[in-house]
């Protein structure tokens, strides 16, 4: 069944549209998505997404482009700075937060009434970068990504065992200033259909189940200029007009015109079919626990004929896990 989505061609007025362009600039700087390894016993050593950037790195990619692991890092570790969590923490959000498309949006992507604005976040990639193909972060009651590996909660989704206990997310992605490449793509019929893309184009958005839907952002045009020696702890910083740089410190690696930025907006709402349900959610009177979890994904994976009464240790058990039960989208030909 192809997945539900819908596309904004002008989400904001005009004077909304640049109000968020002036939003990105006072917040003013950018920190690094990267991520640290994983320090539990289940999955010690990975990253929270290994399952994406494995993918990536084994795959080369939506179009199989082949490159060091070292270059891969740098091409998808983009810049990140949350905007709202619950609610709003930068000043001007809060219009972009209830916008009344996002809620109609969210309420027909799962026909759910009850829609909770919880999460905007602004991503910023620079010439040279992209996003690796993955489906986002979902989550349960009682499993969230405060307290379990995100690479398990990806999981638990793809295995289909945990859908009484899914809480369905909405997403809406907003693109705001333009640039050369960095095409939206995404996967409406399953990973084994054809992509659909959607341009970066500025003041336009589109909502869909990104938690399902497999998605990625295709490389940001390059100049002459290869990418800079990004790593952990570099920052982009707006520098006033129409410039912005890469650094740490004192230290500069690179600058940036804005129309070279990609520049996009995500917003995220719980769905929920009735009162009662969100209640539910709220009062955690039916959570999971990391055993019961543990415990379905075990028996399952034996049914499947893959485990038998010894159980691998964590991080194996991890890697058995993802392999198992997130089947990506292969390569462009």
């Amino acid at each position: 069944m192809t997945a539900r989505y819908t596309r904004f061609p002008a989400l904001l007025s005009d004077a909304g549209a640049a109000d968020m362009i002036r939003l990105c600039e006072r917040f003013g700087s950018y920190g690094m998505y990267g991520q640290k390894p994983i320090e539990e016993e289940l999955g010690h050593g990975l990253y929270q997404r290994h399952d994406a950037a494995m993918n990536y790195i084994r795959t080369g990619g939506r179009f199989g482009r082949r490159e060091s692991f070292e270059q891969a890092a740098v091409r998808t570790n983009y810049f990140r700075e949350t905007y709202a969590y619950d609610r709003p923490v930068v000043d001007g959000i809060e219009g972009f937060l209830w916008h009344e498309g996002f809620l109609d949006a969210a309420r027909d992507t799962f026909d759910c009434p009850v829609i909770e604005p919880a999460i905007v976040y602004a991503n910023l990639l620079v010439p040279g970068q992209e996003l690796a193909v993955h489906t986002d972060v979902p989550e349960f009651r009682g499993a969230n990504r405060t307290k379990d590996p995100e690479w398990l909660l990806v999981v638990m989704h793809h295995s289909g065992l945990f859908a009484r206990w899914r809480i369905p997310i909405a997403t809406g992605v907003s693109w705001f200033h333009g640039c050369r490449g960095g095409d939206f793509a995404f996967y409406p019929d399953g990973p084994g259909g054809r992509p659909t893309t959607v341009p970066a184009a500025h003041n336009t958005a589109i909502v869909l189940d990104t938690d399902s839907v497999f998605h990625g952002v295709d490389r940001v045009a390059e100049g002459p200029s290869p990418l800079p020696p990004l790593r952990i702890g570099m920052r982009l910083t707006y520098e006033g007009g129409e410039h912005w740089h890469v650094g740490a410190g004192d230290e500069r690696v690179a600058s940036y015109p804005w129309d070279d930025l990609r520049f996009s907006v995500s917003w995220k709402a719980y769905c929920f079919p009735d009162e009662a349900s969100r209640r539910i959610a709220r009062e955690h009177t039916d959570d999971l626990t990391r055993d019961e979890i543990m415990s379905a994904l075990l028996a399952d994976l034996r049914l499947r004929g893959r485990l038998g009464d010894t159980v691998p240790n964590g991080t194996d058990l991890a890697l058995l896990l993802i392999d198992e039960y997130i089947r990506f989208p292969a390569p462009a030909a």
